[in-house]
C-alpha cells in the first residue's frame, strides 16, 4: 500500500511542538499580559502571521484503482464441461447466456434468491414467483399467472421459453440452467476455460455489478476512514477529479487479493456521475483517493507555531496579537488542526489581526 500524503495534525502535535521549542512560552502575567517594543523593538515577536477566516480539513490520500461493485464468483451447480466460456468485458443482461455447460446455455434471471432446487409443477415458494417474473418480463407470459405456485401455467411459459432456447422442452428448470442475480452483469474473468471441467461448486466466472467504482486500501488504523458515506475526491488517471462516497469495506476474497485482511482494509468507493466519470480512462492506470475524515468550515485559524502554552495556575493557549507596537497576549481555545493551521477560537479574536510567529 502506497499512502501519498496525511494531512493528520492533532492538538498532540501543539503539545510535542511545546516540548520541542518551536512554541514559545507565554510572559509570567498569562493572557492579558502586554508589551511594548522600545527602539529596538523589545518584546514583540520576531514575525507574524494573520489570523484567517477558512476551511480545515483533515484527510488521508492513499492508491486506488477502478474496478466494479459487488465482485462475487458464480460457481457451476452441477458438473459439466464448459462449451462456451464466458467473456470477459462483457455485459450480461436478462436471458442471454454467462456460459455454456455440456452444450447448453446458463441463463442469467434477475431476482435476490438463487438457483437452489430444480421447480416444477407443484412447486411453491418465492423462487417460483422470481422465475415467473422473469418469464413474464422476457416475452413468454401469455396466460401466465404470476404468483408463488408453479402450475400449468408456468410449465407451459417454461416450455415456450425452452423452445426459443433450442433446449429440450421439458417444462422444468433445473438447477443448472439459470443464474440469479440482482441485475445485469459484468463479466471480470473466465475463471474456468474452454473444455475444462467443473464440478458442483468449481468456479466458473467472476462476475460484478456494471457500476464502476474505485477500490483502495486503507491501514488498519484508518478504520474510521472506512465508514459507510464518507466522502472522497479521487484523482482518475487522466488526472481529473471527482467526488464520492464510501459504499463499504470488501472482503480480501471479493478482492482477489490474498492477505489483504493482514495488511490493510481494502474499501470500495461509489463515484458521483458513475458510468459518465469514468468514460475514456485506463482502468489499469492508478488513480489516488482522498479521504475526507472531517471538516470545519469557516473557522479562524492561525499556524500552529502561533499558539502559545500560558504558564500560571490557569493554563491553556494563548497568542500574541500585534497591534502596531505593542503586543497583547489572548486566551484561546484550539480545535481542530490540519496542514500545519489550527483551529482557534476566543473572547475579541477577529479575522485579520496579525499573531506572533516564531521567526522562520
Amino acid at each position: 500500500m502506497k499512502r501519498y500524503t496525511t494531512a493528520l495534525l492533532t492538538l498532540g502535535t501543539v503539545t510535542a511542538a511545546v516540548a520541542g521549542g518551536v512554541l514559545f512560552l507565554g510572559s509570567g502575567g498569562g493572557a492579558g499580559a502586554s508589551g511594548k517594543g522600545g527602539k529596538d523593538g523589545d518584546g514583540l515577536p520576531p514575525a507574524t502571521a494573520t489570523v484567517q477566516r477558512t476551511d480545515l480539513v483533515r484527510s488521508t490520500t492513499v492508491d486506488g484503482r477502478l474496478d466494479f461493485a459487488q465482485r462475487r464468483v458464480v460457481k457451476a451447480t452441477v458438473e459439466g464441461t464448459v462449451t462456451v466460456a464466458a467473456a470477459e468485458g462483457e455485459t450480461v443482461r436478462r436471458g442471454e447466456a454467462l456460459y455454456e455447460l455440456n452444450d447448453k446455455p446458463v441463463t442469467l434471471l434477475y431476482g435476490p434468491v438463487p438457483m437452489f432446487r430444480e421447480m416444477k409443477v407443484g412447486d411453491r415458494g418465492s423462487d417460483v414467483l422470481q422465475l415467473e417474473r422473469n418469464l413474464r418480463d422476457l416475452g413468454y407470459g401469455f396466460g401466465l399467472y404470476v404468483d408463488t405456485e408453479y402450475g400449468k401455467d408456468t410449465e407451459a411459459a417454461v416450455k415456450r421459453w425452452q423452445k426459443h432456447l433450442n433446449r429440450a422442452t421439458t417444462g422444468r428448470v433445473g438447477k443448472g440452467d439459470v443464474v440469479f442475480q440482482p441485475d445485469r452483469v459484468k463479466v471480470v474473468s473466465a475463471d474456468a476455460a474452454l473444455a475444462d471441467q467443473v464440478g458442483p461448486d468449481g468456479p466458473v466466472l467472476t462476475i460484478a455489478s456494471t457500476k464502476p467504482v474505485v477500490r483502495a486500501e486503507l491501514e488498519q488504523t484508518d478504520g474510521a476512514l472506512t465508514a459507510r458515506g464518507t466522502k472522497v475526491e479521487v484523482t482518475l488517471p487522466s488526472g481529473r477529479t471527482v467526488r464520492g462516497k464510501v459504499a463499504g469495506t470488501v472482503r480480501p476474497e471479493e478482492d482477489g487479493s490474498e492477505g489483504a485482511a493482514q495488511e490493510g482494509i481494502t474499501v470500495e468507493v461509489v463515484l458521483d456521475g458513475g458510468a459518465r466519470a469514468v468514460s475514456g480512462e485506463d482502468a489499469r492506470a492508478a488513480a489516488s483517493v482522498t479521504f475526507v475524515s472531517e471538516a470545519r468550515k469557516g473557522v479562524l485559524a492561525v499556524p500552529v507555531e502561533a499558539v502559545v502554552a500560558l504558564r500560571g495556575e490557569s493554563g491553556g493557549y494563548g497568542l500574541q496579537i500585534v497591534r502596531g507596537t505593542s503586543s497583547t497576549m489572548v486566551r484561546v481555545e484550539t480545535g481542530m488542526t490540519a496542514d500545519g493551521q489550527i483551529e482557534v477560537s476566543g473572547a475579541g479574536l477577529r479575522e485579520g489581526m496579525r499573531a506572533g510567529v516564531a521567526k522562520p
